[in-house]
């Protein structure tokens, strides 16, 4: 895995975690937000709100049901954001 990957993972799992008010090493790259962590579409739109600030991108409301976990929100971040990791 690539070290820009790794940090970008990272950097999400933080606001993951923080929204969803658990530690960072609970949330893995294929959990399900909704099934481990008991997530709501309001924790989902709180999720997408942080990301899109923090990385200054607008990712379409029709992504939300994709992003169900880590590594599914790191797919559609990086479509959005053009990261070549």
């Amino acid at each position: 895995m690539s070290e820009a990957r790794e940090k970008h993972l990272d950097e999400l799992r933080e606001i993951v975690a923080e929204v969803l008010e658990v530690e960072p090493e609970e949330i893995t790259e294929t959990g399900s937000f909704a099934e481990e962590h008991e997530a709501d579409s309001l924790r989902a739109i709180e999720i997408l709100a942080r990301i899109e600030k923090k990385y200054k991108i607008d990712i379409p409301q029709s992504e939300l049901p994709r992003m169900e976990n880590l590594k599914a929100i790191y797919d559609v971040v990086a479509t959005q954001a053009g990261w070549q990791d």
